[in-house]
């Protein structure tokens, strides 16, 4: 379980991968580990296809699902009451702030 997916920021900037302000510089002549503008990526910065990225989609939310610290049974019936609770007695208070002012309307304009 210490695999790490789903990083775009690179270790050296921590900039999304493209979108680092080193590849506008020209590389230093014995520099031989840049890429020229020509040359094919490849190794991880490689494009994938559509289903590679597709796949790797799906396996990071996989990963980012078995992180998430699920309720249970007994405090999802509790969050969920609460909810509604809340949510019923908000609508009685609109409902009767509503009410107050269509009667007052009603008074006003006859």
């Amino acid at each position: 379980m210490t695999e790490t997916t789903g990083s775009t920021a690179t270790p050296e900037s921590g900039n999304p991968e493209g979108a680092d302000g080193a590849a506008d510089t020209t590389p230093a002549e014995g520099d031989s580990r840049r890429k020229r503008s020509g040359d094919k990526k490849s190794g991880k910065r490689a494009k994938k296809g559509v289903f590679a990225r597709l796949a790797l989609f799906y396996r990071q939310i996989i990963a980012e699902l078995r992180k998430v610290v699920w309720p249970s049974r007994n405090q999802l019936v509790s969050y969920t009451s609460v909810v509604v609770v809340f949510v019923v007695v908000v609508m009685a208070f609109v409902s009767g702030l509503d009410y107050g002012f269509s009667k007052a309307a009603l008074w006003i304009f006859g």
